[in-house]
Formats: C-alpha cells, sequence, structure tokens
C-alpha cells in the first residue's frame, strides 16, 4: 500500500518485512488488558454472539498487521463499549453506531478533514489526549484489575511488573512470554475447568436483523457523537504521532491512510456481527514495548483471537480466566507508564509540557474530556505559539 511515483526514475518505498519471532509474540498480547475486558464484558452485556465479536475481531487484526507491517493492532471503541456495557444496550444499536463512525470517519479521511486537523491540532495537545489516555488505563489498572485476587493478586501483579522490568532488555527471553505463561500457570492451578470446559467448536452466526431507522438515530447522538471525539484525537491523531515516535525511518503514515482503515473496518465488522474498532496509540504502545516490531505480532493476536473465538463455547467470561486480573493490571499498568513517559519530549517547553498535562486532565476526568482537551487545547494553542519554538508548533512535531 505504498505510494509509488509516476517517474520511473524514483523507486517504491519498500515495505518492511513481517516477523514472526518470539519477540512478535511477546508484544502480540501486549494489549490484551484493554481489549479483553471490552470483548467479554460487551458480549455479557449486550447478547452478542462471541464467536462473531472474536473472529471478527481477529481478522481484522490480521488485515491491519499486514496492510501497515507495523505493530497496529485494532481495538474495540472504547466509549461505545463502555456505554453498551453500562446500559446492557441491543446488538443492532450497537451496530448502528458502528457503521455511523466509519461512514463518518470515512468522509473525514477523503475530504481533507482529517489532513487540516493534523496541522492545525500541535504536539503539545495530542500528547496531551495520550496522557489522557495513560491516566486512563493507570486507573482501570489500579482500581478493578490488580485488587481483584487480593493480597495474592498484588503479589502476583508485582511478580509479573518484576519480570517485565527485569527482562526489558534480555534479547533471548521476551518478558512478555514470561508474564503470559505466568498467568496460565496461575489459571491452571486456580480455574482448571476453564482448561477445557468452556472448549468445543461452534462457526460464528450472523445477525439476525438489521438496525431500524429509530435505532440509527438513536446510535448517532448515544454513541457516535462521544466516540467520535475520541477516536479523533486518539485513534487517528495519537496514533500517528506514535508511529513517528517508534518508527521514525519508516514512511510516514498520513491521517487519511489511518482514518481510510478505521471507516472501512466499522463497514466491514458491523454486517457480520463484530465489534465496533478502531486503531490506537495505547495499542500500538502495547505491542512495542513488549517486544513487537512488525505488523507479524498483530498477525498472531489475530490468529489467536480467531481460534478463540471457533473453538469457544459457553460462558465467554471462562476465557477471560485464562489471564487473571492481576496478570491484566500488570500489563496495563507498563502499558500506561509506557504512554504517559511520551510527553517527556515537551519538559524543555514549559507551556507545551504544562498544556499537555492539563489536556491530559481533562480528556481523562471531564464529561466529553476528549472533546474539550482538543477543542479548547488548540485554542489556547493558538495564544501560546509564539512562545514555543518551531519544534512545538501545530503540525511540525
Amino acid at each position: 500500500m505504498c505510494a509509488v511515483s509516476a517517474a520511473p526514475a524514483v523507486r517504491a518505498v519498500e515495505q518492511p518485512a513481517l516477523s514472526f519471532s518470539r519477540h512478535e509474540l511477546a508484544g502480540a498480547f501486549g494489549d490484551l488488558g484493554t481489549d479483553l475486558p471490552l470483548l467479554v464484558g460487551v458480549v455479557l452485556a449486550t447478547g452478542m454472539d462471541a464467536p462473531a465479536v472474536f473472529v471478527t475481531f481477529g481478522v481484522l487484526q490480521i488485515l491491519s498487521g499486514l496492510a501497515y507491517r507495523l505493530p497496529m493492532p485494532v481495538q474495540p471503541l472504547k466509549a461505545m463499549a463502555a456505554i453498551a456495557i453500562a446500559g446492557k444496550i441491543a446488538p443492532p444499536l450497537l451496530a448502528a453506531g458502528g457503521l455511523i463512525v466509519g461512514v463518518t470517519m470515512l468522509v473525514l479521511a477523503n475530504s481533507g478533514a482529517l489532513e487540516w486537523m493534523a496541522r492545525t491540532v500541535p504536539k503539545a495537545v495530542v500528547r496531551g489526549i495520550q496522557v489522557g489516555l495513560g491516566l486512563q488505563l493507570l486507573m482501570l489498572a489500579v482500581t478493578r484489575f490488580l485488587p481483584s485476587g487480593g493480597w495474592l493478586g498484588w503479589a502476583l501483579a508485582a511478580a509479573a511488573v518484576a519480570i517485565v522490568v527485569g527482562f526489558r532488555h534480555n534479547r533471548l527471553v521476551p518478558p512478555g512470554l514470561l508474564v503470559l505463561a505466568l498467568g496460565l500457570a496461575v489459571a491452571a492451578v486456580t480455574w482448571p475447568a476453564d482448561l477445557l470446559g468452556p472448549w468445543g467448536f461452534r462457526l460464528p452466526s450472523l445477525p439476525t436483523r438489521w438496525p431500524t431507522t429509530e435505532e440509527f438515530g438513536r446510535a448517532a447522538l448515544l454513541l457516535a457523537l462521544p466516540q467520535i471525539a475520541l477516536s479523533l484525537g486518539n485513534s487517528v491523531l495519537a496514533t500517528r504521532q506514535v508511529v513517528t515516535d517508534f518508527f521514525p525511518d519508516r514512511e510516514p503514515l498520513s491521517v487519511r491512510r489511518i482514518g481510510t482503515t478505521y471507516g472501512l473496518m466499522n463497514l466491514l465488522a458491523a454486517p457480520v456481527g463484530g465489534l465496533p474498532v478502531c486503531h490506537g496509540s495505547g495499542g500500538i504502545v502495547g505491542h512495542y514495548v513488549f517486544g513487537a516490531r512488525t505488523g507479524g505480532s498483530a498477525v498472531i493476536y489475530g490468529i489467536t483471537l480467531v481460534l478463540a473465538g471457533l473453538f469457544l463455547v459457553g460462558d465467554p467470561a471462562a476465557f477471560q480466566r485464562l489471564v487473571p486480573g492481576p496478570i491484566l493490571g500488570a500489563l496495563l499498568l507498563v502499558e500506561a507508564v509506557a504512554v504517559l513517559l511520551l510527553v517527556r519530549d515537551l519538559w524543555r517547553w514549559p507551556s507545551a509540557f504544562a498544556l499537555a498535562l492539563i489536556c491530559g486532565a481533562t480528556a481523562a476526568f471531564a464529561p466529553y474530556g476528549y472533546a474539550l482537551a482538543l477543542v479548547l487545547g488548540t485554542l489556547t494553542s493558538l495564544l501560546l505559539r509564539h512562545r514555543w519554538p518551531p519544534q512545538a508548533a501545530a503540525g511540525r512535531l
């Protein structure tokens, strides 16, 4: 999917090769702490077909890895998933929301609106959105998953974090694999029936009906509106920034390409009973910090999810118990810290650094925080731009 110049003297940019090494395998599950609770939570709350959700989610992971050749995983749309879990909404309403968001993102990507945003929104605001995401991941890890096993859970999480820190520079033994092995070993002792009981084989079931006009109207206000604000900041602008941070020598990604694949994924997922999805900066960070450097990690992750969807029967929560809560919390904690540390490149410019922190707190804790951080942060940056060097100006970071 590289751009090739019409001039014969210019060579096409070569796509990086896919790798399926042990490091890609370890990195493949770096975002599991974010994805798995949302996948299982939506299935249990809405009654969606578990094989359809897992298989579709896995196929989109594979396609993303093949298309980008980067650790560019797919994530559930967080705002939609949270609303669906809290409100136990019907699957057609969720499908309608995914279709609306997908069409909207395609229009924004191919009308030039995303390019305009990329030129206008400064890096300090993008970093602030990442700070907000990091804070939310940190809170989720600390309040929900790390305490889930009592004091033994805290000890298990501490052991997992110690493994990550102690083996982070080890080229022979990726820490992510050791953490997952530790989780499976604990699950085998704690929930031995889950290693055999929930497995079988069942093909996904297609949705039984299409959303009604009334459901499209409700989905636009209830689901699509809060999600689009989050997606513009985190799924598009912050994702492009993270790829630039981690892969500076590779061909830069355009926001148009990210927005286009975002939109197409949702138009593919909704008709077959899949969960609305996006790209996400946190997902890339999660794969990267545990060792992934190519799209092979997303392919491995996708294959695992497809197999889980095809061979998982009965209670889908049993699959979540295969990875204990404290292990998910440890994965989330490492991912959160890695996301939060991205803001450190602004510390030399106090006004830009302060704006990033304020935007982060707004995104994490205010109602419609990502939309407020994106709009108010950009407006504030227009007043402060004369105090920033060129590196901190909008569109040049």
